[in-house]
């Protein structure tokens, strides 16, 4: 069967910095634990709120998706598909537009005639459910190729903290570890095993569904994310991977030392849970890890984006060499996990 591969990448990230210890200092309680220590967090983009500058969902994505036609070998027309997979869809400053979709929207304003174009939501997981999607719909012969593309217009859930936050433990800290992105992928036939997605899986486990809900505030104006990290961040959730990739690996006849990634790309939200992920990994799986590409002190979590934001700034640093083998690891809410194999080569940036 035809298999798909990543043909070229983009992103976007706002020029503006804000550090972790000046969002804390805005608080009314600071927390009890060292939020930085805990998370990786130093850093993260936050959105232009200028007038004439305004940086929504619709203008992340927009320079994420032209970032990555720049590099690819399609014009915009050429593209069978788009496929947007944003949480946050805020556009001429409201802060969920649902209709027209995303996709269309996108679609029209890069030159995508005649494409097939739809939104598909699914938390943090959103871009990989996309090429997840994206992947079949290339495998079975229905599309030649086609963009997944996501802007992540999220720190509003941190200015909400920031008003609401009147504990020392609060159920809103999570959103104080987010940023602002954009990312964009392209995708098509595979033509050699140099460039290839091998595998996408992916899974949800309902019963975790109620601990990460992002909905509107009960206390003020705003959108909201409620999160109850202490029982997300557990082992019995995180064993949702390994046991999944080890049984999908022992039905292939493999075992996961047989696949020989080179890198390992967890979604970013916390380098302690990182740590942790990879440390569960080598006990459940029997063999060291590969090693870990992150950018969380930097970025922060950029939710639906962060495997894409991950990958794109260490191809940027040419930190990713030619014909890596690559396993991505979404942890998102509902709760989503799964696993991605991807041979990456003439993907640059």
């Amino acid at each position: 069967m035809t298999k798909s591969r990543f043909e070229s990448i983009g992103a976007y990230l706002p020029s503006a910095v804000l550090s972790t210890k000046d969002l804390l200092a805005k608080l009314a309680v600071p927390p009890s634990f060292d939020l930085e220590a805990i998370t990786g967090v130093v850093d993260r983009r936050v959105y232009d709120s200028s007038a004439d500058n305004y940086e929504d969902s619709f203008t992340l994505a927009c320079n994420a998706a032209r970032d990555a036609l720049s590099r690819s070998s399609y014009e915009a027309g050429d593209l069978d598909v788009i496929i947007s997979t944003s949480i946050s869809r805020s556009k001429d400053r409201d802060f969920m537009y649902l209709e027209p979709s995303f996709a269309s929207m996108l679609g029209k304003e890069l030159g995508t005639e005649g494409a097939i174009h739809f939104d598909l939501s699914n938390a943090c997981a959103g871009m990989l459910s996309g090429v997840y999607v994206l992947d079949r719909m290339i495998r079975s012969g229905a599309v030649r190729n086609g963009m997944v593309v996501s802007g992540e217009h999220i720190t509003p859930i941190s200015e909400t903290a920031v008003r609401e936050i009147s504990e020392k433990y609060d159920l809103q800290f999570a959103s104080l570890s987010v940023g602002d992105s954009g990312a964009a992928v392209i995708m098509d036939r595979s033509v050699d095993d140099a460039d290839k997605i091998d595998y996408i899986e992916l899974m949800t486990a309902s019963e975790y569904s109620d601990l990460c809900m992002g909905m509107p505030s009960d206390q003020s104006p705003g959108i909201a994310l409620y999160t109850d990290n202490r029982k997300m961040h557990n082992e019995s959730r995180f064993l949702l991977w390994t046991n999944a990739q080890r049984e999908f690996l022992a039905a292939r006849g493999q075992t996961f030392a047989d696949e020989e990634f080179d890198f390992v790309i967890h979604h970013q939200f916390g380098a302690s849970a990182v740590v942790y992920m990879n440390a569960l990994g080598e006990k459940e799986f029997g063999t060291p890890m590969p090693p870990a590409l992150n950018v969380v002190e930097k970025y922060g979590n950029t939710s639906s984006t962060s495997h894409f934001i991950v990958l794109h700034d260490h191809l940027k640093d040419k930190a990713v060499p030619k014909g890596s083998k690559i396993l991505m690891v979404p942890a998102a809410s509902g709760i989503v996990t799964g696993y991605v194999s991807a041979t990456i080569t003439s993907l640059e940036v």
